[in-house]
């Protein structure tokens, strides 16, 4: 499964703990990674299928990730595909 994703962009959260945190930054690009390739992450089956059916008609794509002792991101590709985010939960 393959899909643009636009211009990847992080929250200035998520770009701040990038650049002090090697673990959390291997992570993100992980979590990028696992996104792109239509791994869901820590999702329930429900909002999985609804990202398989997203893929084909160009809704938004939504995933989400957890890595113990790192903060849970989400990751979300707008319906366009001009754009990629990685943010924290609360900062949405």
């Amino acid at each position: 499964m393959s899909f643009p994703m636009g211009q990847l962009a992080f929250t200035c959260g998520v770009n701040d703990k990038v650049a002090n945190s090697e673990a959390f930054s291997r992570f993100v690009r992980e979590s990028i990674g696992r996104h792109a390739n239509g791994d869901w992450g820590d999702l329930c089956d429900e909002d999985k299928q609804a990202n398989e059916a997203a893929v084909k008609n160009g809704s938004r794509l939504f995933s989400a990730y957890e890595h113990q002792g790192l903060p849970k991101i989400w990751v979300i590709t707008e319906g366009d595909r001009s754009a990629t985010t990685v943010l924290f939960p609360d900062e949405y």
